[in-house]
């Protein structure tokens, strides 16, 4: 009888996927929770390297230290592990402005000026992470998840500028106050974009205090 071997990656993946199913199921999912952030960084770190063509499940593992059966296992495909990427991108990105508002206090322009720092902050608006965001908006057009994901998460930013405008112009008609909150919001997009092709022409921080300007000239 011919002797059958299985490859060393499906073998690793076997051998995991066993032991995991000997442990208690809280430290099972921390384990999972674990495998998931470490691939998602890997991801990251893959597309600033590599860019988003050319990021591959061997290009992932070789980052995480896995092998391409454990991303496979989690993520199910590429497409897979790149949706989860960007979701996770724009899941930290509201986290930091929403934590943002949450220590400005109830004063509505505080409230708009923390937003907006948090979105030249370092941890958003490094040249890392404005890489990954120009990764995946250049290719909205052809994968609708990615252009699900962006629309859900700007809907919602986009809606909290809204609402704050609305507090600080009372007195304004409505379309005015979309007008204002829609300049703001294209305002900070149209810096990030300078600062991801001509980093050495702006900082972040005179992209915050020219923002600033604008907040103050307009209301």
């Amino acid at each position: 009888m011919k002797k059958t071997t299985t490859p060393p990656e499906e073998r690793r993946l076997t051998d995991e996927t066993i032991n995991s199913s000997t442990k208690p199921r809280k430290e099972r999912k921390d384990n999972a929770d674990r495998r998931r952030r470490q691939l998602l960084d890997a991801t990251r770190r893959s597309i600033i390297e590599h860019g988003l063509a050319k990021t591959t499940l061997a290009t992932v593992a070789a980052e995480a230290g896995l092998s391409q059966g454990v991303a496979v296992f989690y993520f199910k495909s590429k497409n897979g592990l790149l949706v989860e990427t960007l979701r996770a991108h724009y899941q930290f990105y509201a986290d930091t402005w929403r934590a943002a508002l949450d220590t400005a206090g109830p004063d509505p322009r505080d409230r708009l000026m923390a937003l907006i720092a948090a979105d030249f902050s370092p941890e958003v608006c490094s040249p890392e992470s404005l890489s990954l965001w120009f990764a995946f908006w250049g290719e909205q057009t052809f994968v609708p998840q990615y252009a699900a994901i962006c629309r859900e998460f700007d809907t919602d930013r986009s809606g909290a500028i809204r609402e704050i405008c609305g507090a600080l112009m009372q007195d304004a008609e409505e379309q005015k106050v979309k007008q204002v909150a829609q300049w703001i919001d294209t305002l900070t997009d149209g810096f990030w974009q300078n600062l991801h092709l001509q980093p050495n022409r702006m900082t972040p921080a005179q992209c915050l205090e020219s923002t600033r300007a604008m907040i103050d000239a307009l209301i």
